[in-house]
């Protein structure tokens, strides 16, 4: 990807799009991908569709929210760093203040029992949608006996013997890449 020269006007632009799509887009960065791609590809032709794509596989393999990686990697293709940084400063303005505004707020009323009402009911809908994407990322899981063991070693490893989350990581990427090897190497047979 090859970035092109950049003007005051264009990361102007690339700033008050990104801001618009982190202001008015909910449910997290998968749902600002289509709102990225007609901004960026349709309508302001920034960059190809086929570039979106290249840039969804790069953001979800880069540690970081999808969606600032995202917009990093339009603004950094459409005028190099000053891009990059105008659009994640865009996309991440609206929740840095919406979050600010919350924990000041939070700050003030925290000892009102209603609102530590409301927060236990929050932390129950929270863990709600954390299982619901853990059962959307069961069904997307490969269905072998190795991936349930990568999977219970893992649980094991981070809930009860409280391993470092980096480590974990780290050895199940280096067991999903052994039992892949011995796999080809069987299939080979």
């Amino acid at each position: 990807m090859e970035k092109q020269p950049h003007n005051q006007r264009q990361i102007w632009r690339l700033f008050t799009t990104f801001l618009k799509i982190g202001a008015f887009t909910f449910g997290g960065g998968y749902a600002m991908i289509p709102l990225i791609q007609r901004e960026a590809s349709e309508k302001n032709h920034w960059i190809s569709d086929e570039d979106i794509l290249d840039i969804v596989a790069i953001a979800e393999s880069t540690p970081g929210p999808i969606a600032i990686n995202a917009a990093t990697f339009v603004g950094y293709k459409t005028s190099g760093f000053p891009g990059a940084a105008a659009a994640t400063l865009g996309v991440v303005l609206p929740s840095f203040t919406v979050i600010f505004i919350i924990s000041f707020v939070l700050e003030q009323f925290q000892h009102i029992q209603a609102v530590q009402f409301a927060f236990n009911g929050i932390r129950a809908g929270v863990l709600a949608l954390i299982v619901s994407a853990l059962y959307a990322m069961y069904r997307q899981c490969p269905k072998y006996p190795v991936s349930y063991c990568i999977m219970a070693g893992s649980f094991i490893a981070a809930a009860l013997l409280q391993v470092n989350v980096l480590l974990v990581i780290i050895l199940c990427g280096t067991a999903g890449l052994i039992s892949a090897s011995v796999m080809n190497r069987r299939a080979k047979k």
